[in-house]
């Protein structure tokens, strides 16, 4: 291969596994950063996050759907292929049209249930973070993370399901008391968009910060937005710099 070859490298985010990636594989790299670098929710979205205990996850989940269900699409979220089929089977015991998407169904099942949701033969959708980004499902009326995902990142794209091409919104996430070392930050995200933070989620981030202040720093939750992300490697002398086209 030649030694003056230039790579870029593209990524549409930037978590610490992908930058662990880039400087294993680039030497001597421009970043170049499209977009914002911070996380910011989409502010057409009203967010409404409630501390509960895993118990009390599913009679919530009920009431919202009461509250919620006008004929509109809801989308909701979970953690595990296993939890997001047996959320499913107990909404339909329980008289709720849902069907479930994720990374072990068929791709024939997968397409088959996005029909039935995006048609609204099936209003209700379940799904693991396989459908966080790239749907394209136009009138969710509301996202429910069930099961708050590993990182804020992968919660923005949740939320972005909904609220689309100007719509209005909204996104009900339950949060437990393993998640509290994000509290901090899921505020923080809260407040910029103008939405209201309910007691109890700020007092699990008080809770928070005092437990890992003294005790060395949470996980930190510093990944980029949804802005995209080139890398280009420049190595040799006769590198052409990015941005111009060269023939070899």
């Amino acid at each position: 291969m030649r030694t003056d070859r230039q790579t870029l490298y593209w990524s549409a985010t930037w978590p610490k596994e992908v930058e662990k990636l880039a400087k294993q594989f680039l030497r001597n790299p421009y970043k170049v950063i499209i977009g914002s670098p911070d996380l910011k929710a989409n502010m057409s979205i009203t967010q409404v996050v409630d501390v509960v205990t895993d118990m009390e996850k599913y009679s919530r989940l009920m009431k919202l759907l009461q509250e919620q269900m006008d004929g509109s699409r809801i989308l909701i979220f979970l953690e595990t292929k296993k939890g997001c089929d047996q959320v499913t089977r107990k909404l339909r015991m329980d008289g709720w049209p849902a069907l479930s998407i994720h990374g072990d169904k068929s791709q024939e099942e997968r397409d088959f249930v996005l029909a039935e949701f995006k048609s609204g033969r099936s209003l209700i959708m379940t799904a693991t973070d396989v459908a966080a980004r790239g749907l394209d499902v136009k009138d969710i009326k509301c996202v429910i993370n069930y099961d708050f995902p590993k990182c804020l990142e992968d919660y923005i794209h949740r939320i972005g399901r909904t609220g689309r091409a100007g719509a209005k919104g909204k996104a009900f996430t339950f949060l437990t008391d393993k998640n509290a070392k994000i509290a901090k930050e899921l505020t923080k995200i809260l407040r910029e968009a103008g939405q209201v933070v309910s007691p109890s989620l700020a007092a699990l981030a008080r809770s928070s910060y005092a437990s890992y202040s003294g005790g060395g720093s949470a996980r930190s939750f510093r990944q980029m937005g949804r802005g995209g992300h080139s890398f280009g490697n420049r190595s040799g002398s006769n590198t052409t710099p990015l941005g111009t086209k060269r023939k070899w």
